[in-house]
């Protein structure tokens, strides 16, 4: 969840969990360990279940999970930390972690579903003081490589801990209008670093997510940029040590030539921050 404080985590020692099952899959076996690990199956649920704006059809997706389930069984079997063999590089890990949290948010939904958003999936009676959405994202355990985890946990510590490159959060979908919108395919490690560029392009590219107001001297973006403004600014100060960096730098590496233009006007302009919108990406009920 994308607002939660690492100090609640203690309270899963003794809160109710559900836990979500990798369901037997009679055409998949894994009695070998394969010798790399193929995303096929979930490149074949995006490309059925998903259109252009990123909505799931999960109506149908529902009444016919096959492939879903055998990538998740998969990685439920598979990760870089059980079978690291299986993930030479840090694109190919990086990859794995990207799939199998958005797989992973996907089933969740399955389960519950018909929902109206994350939100519906609440947390344990006895911690109702908690934020609505770590029903979904704190109490929900889903398994990679043989351990089970939550995706806050996946992504927090996982995902944000291990891999420096802010563009993950283009990449990352948590099943909601306000999220990037979810790819038709899956992330692979031979293209994981022109897919990301692409995602952040696109991302972009949406007044949504991002608009400058030269009469109102504001720039809107993504809550996203304010959640993780820390992970934007230490990669630029990385990359470009000395400077003093700001999200709106981040920004002008990916958007158009006219943008970057409007973006040098904008410098003193105040950042507003756009509401979340956390409605699920259902293509049930979306034009």
């Amino acid at each position: 969840m994308r607002y939660l404080s690492f100090a609640l985590l203690p309270l899963l020692a003794f809160a109710g969990c559900t836990a979500i099952k990798p369901l037997t899959v009679p055409e998949r076996t894994l009695v070998e360990t394969p010798h790399t690990l193929s995303h096929e199956d979930f490149d074949r649920v995006l490309h059925r279940f998903v259109n252009d704006q990123g909505q799931v059809e999960y109506t149908a997706l529902k009444n016919d999970p096959r492939d879903l389930e055998r990538y998740y069984l998969l990685l439920s079997t598979y990760s870089p930390d059980s079978h690291p063999d299986l993930f030479p590089t840090e694109q190919s890990k990086l990859a794995y972690w990207l799939n199998a949290y958005n797989a992973a948010v996907i089933k969740t939904v399955l389960t519950y579903y018909p929902i109206s958003g994350v939100g519906d999936i609440r947390p344990p009676l006895l911690l109702f003081l908690l934020p609505q959405k770590s029903g979904f994202f704190l109490f929900q355990r889903v398994t990679f490589g043989g351990k089970t985890t939550s995706l806050y946990f996946l992504e927090h510590w996982v995902i944000r801990k291990r891999f420096a490159d802010p563009r993950m959060h283009f990449a990352l979908n948590c099943a909601s209008g306000g999220c990037p919108r979810l790819p038709r395919q899956a992330f692979t490690a031979e293209h994981l670093d022109e897919q990301l560029d692409h995602e952040a392009r696109k991302f972009l590219a949406e007044e949504r997510n991002f608009v400058i107001d030269h009469e109102g001297k504001t720039v809107s973006l993504s809550s996203i940029f304010d959640w993780y403004e820390s992970d934007f600014l230490t990669w630029l100060q990385r990359k470009f040590p000395g400077r003093k960096a700001t999200l709106l730098d981040y920004v002008a590496l990916y958007v158009s030539a006219e943008k970057v233009e409007e973006l040098q006007r904008a410098a003193s302009y105040d950042i507003r921050f756009i509401p979340y919108d956390w409605r699920l990406n259902d293509q049930r009920g979306h034009a």
